[in-house]
């Protein structure tokens, strides 16, 4: 009877060491995973439930949990989920029913775009986004001339890549009643032997903007769909959307609430009477994946297109200073309005000049060190005695890497041998406050993030020009440029507690890389694959 008693104990002990285990809804295990935790210390097992981390650790940590979903990464790397600190992720998405010219190297090729477009689509506008007369033989605007031989009766837009400058035809400028005699505030209609030539720089776009609706209704969710589809492809897991309009963000919001859209979206809001009545007005607005507490202001245009406000004329084009495209008194008031409504107010600044205005406006409602995580958009372009402005009133450097190296080939020209050193200087603009945050400006540039990675640290182009990189003091180590694009970018939007690192508690937004961005050949991280997208414990991409 002793023995059967024995027996019995020892059996129950059995079964209670079978049951130890907790179960979970997924462990990834077998890689090497970089936590970008306050030690940067790497792991080999995640543990995963109910959308966060429920651990991170060795493979002790299989002794505790149990999964029905237990994944062998195969000796792969894993990453928190990438964030773009500033993108235009609902346009971009919008974008995509229009004619792509990135890479266009004449516009005569645009022309035989938009025709192959226009006999495949018929659509009542034609309208394009892309074209960078940088890359064309002649580094000059054109002239509408070939837009209405090709399109005599059909209006034509076509945005420039940085969205700050544009071409229409003839067709195009009389619906928005734009001629040599038109004005407007922060805007400009270029003019060519008395007739506007089709060229708009920024608020001179707005006319032509308005005429052009954009999609609605079911159309406009099949290409928020799509976009969040490519996003999560290249391991973005959140969005900075760099200006949003009311009804935008509702749609965002209703999407989010019906499970249809994962995309996880920090919005900065378009200062429109809507937003501010319904948004600003009423405090921060914030859901599982939605955060509403920043506006987005413009100083100023692109250095590009010549609409960069500089405190010196430009080096090639020396009657032309750039273009304040929003008024001081604007501005300040808008951002005293976000001071003591508690919202973040993140400006678009290019030019030095631009850049002073913002940094003088800021200082004056921040008044010293602050908590207020206050943003300057690009921060593109700084005068030498600016940079500690940033540090003196911990403003936020929120950068775009691939600027540089899109810009490299003709910068110098815009701005000269001297003030070029205070152009794209991260690494200077890290040691302000000891952080930055790095988006893409996405569909300026590309949505993939390891393009932003490579930019930072290799500051070259895929060819690998320069040879010693372009100005490359102000490159980035890779744990500064990883850390732009997760923890650092999540703090850029006050969610460093929930996400932008792989720590227990926070969301399970991870991504899967099949090298190791942190030990290869810098010159291969650009081209690295993802294999997996992780959102909220969600796999949203898993490559076949």
């Amino acid at each position: 009877m002793k023995n059967i008693i024995i027996l019995g104990v020892l059996l129950l002990m059995l079964i209670s060491c079978s049951n130890s285990k907790q179960n979970v809804d997924a462990i990834y295990k077998n890689a090497t995973m970089y936590t970008v935790d306050k030690d940067f210390s790497i792991a080999k097992v995640v543990v995963v439930n109910d959308g966060k981390i429920a651990a991170v650790g060795g493979n002790e940590l299989l002794k505790d949990y149990s999964s029905e979903n237990e994944i062998d990464l195969e000796g792969k790397y894993m990453y928190p989920g990438f964030i773009d600190a500033h993108c235009h992720f609902y346009g971009y998405s919008m974008n995509l029913r229009q004619v792509e010219l990135r890479g266009t190297k004449s516009f005569d090729e645009i022309i035989e775009k938009l025709k192959a477009w226009d006999a495949e689509n018929n659509a009542e506008w034609v309208v394009g986004r892309g074209w960078d007369q940088n890359d064309w033989p002649v580094k000059e605007f054109p002239d509408n001339s070939l837009l209405n031989d090709a399109f005599p009766d059909k209006p034509v837009f076509l945005r420039r890549i940085d969205g700050h400058a544009a071409i229409a035809n003839d067709k195009a400028l009389k619906l928005a009643k734009i001629d040599a005699n038109f004005k407007i505030e922060g805007g400009d209609v270029l003019i060519k032997n008395g007739k506007a030539t089709g060229v708009l720089i920024d608020n001179g776009m707005v006319p032509i903007m308005d005429l052009i609706e954009d999609p609605q209704g079911d159309e406009a969710i099949s290409y928020l769909n799509q976009g969040e589809k490519n996003c999560f492809a290249v391991g973005l897991t959140s969005v900075v959307d760099a200006g949003l309009e009311f009804d935008q963000i509702k749609l965002i919001d209703q999407q989010q609430e019906l499970g249809e859209l994962k995309m996880q979206v920090y919005a900065m809001l378009t200062p429109t009477a809507d937003n501010i009545e319904n948004f600003v007005e009423k405090g921060i607005y914030n859901t599982e994946r939605l955060h509403v507490r920043s506006i987005k202001l413009y100083a100023d245009g692109a250095l590009g297109s010549r609409g960069a406000c500089l405190l010196e004329p430009y080096s090639d084009d020396p009657a032309n200073f750039g273009i304040i495209v929003t008024s001081e008194k604007d501005m300040r008031a808008l951002a005293q309005k976000a001071f003591d409504k508690g919202y973040q107010v993140n400006t678009h600044a290019i030019g030095d000049s631009a850049n002073r205005l913002m940094l003088r406006i800021y200082a004056d409602i921040l008044k010293g060190k602050n908590d207020r995580r206050w943003r300057i958009e690009h921060a593109q372009v700084i005068n030498y005695n600016d940079f500690d402005k940033f540090g003196e009133f911990n403003i936020v450097p929120a950068v775009n890497t691939t600027h540089a190296t899109s810009d490299m080939y003709w910068a110098e020209d815009r701005l000269g041998p001297e003030r070029i050193k205070g152009a794209y200087a991260y690494e200077q603009l890290l040691q302000q406050n000891g952080w930055l945050c790095n988006g893409s400006d996405f569909p300026v540039e590309e949505i993939n993030p390891l393009y932003g990675f490579y930019a930072a640290v290799a500051r070259k182009d895929f060819e690998n020009y320069p040879a010693g990189g372009f100005e490359p003091e102000n490159a980035l180590t890779r744990e500064e440029a990883l850390k732009a694009m997760t923890i650092w970018a999540a703090k850029s939007m006050f969610e460093e507690n929930e996400k932008g690192s792989i720590e227990v508690g926070k969301n399970a937004d991870l991504v899967v890389l099949e090298k190791d961005i942190m030990q290869i050949d810098i010159a291969e991280t650009h081209a690295v694959k993802v294999l997996r997208t992780i959102v909220r414990g969600e796999p949203v991409f898993i490559k076949k």
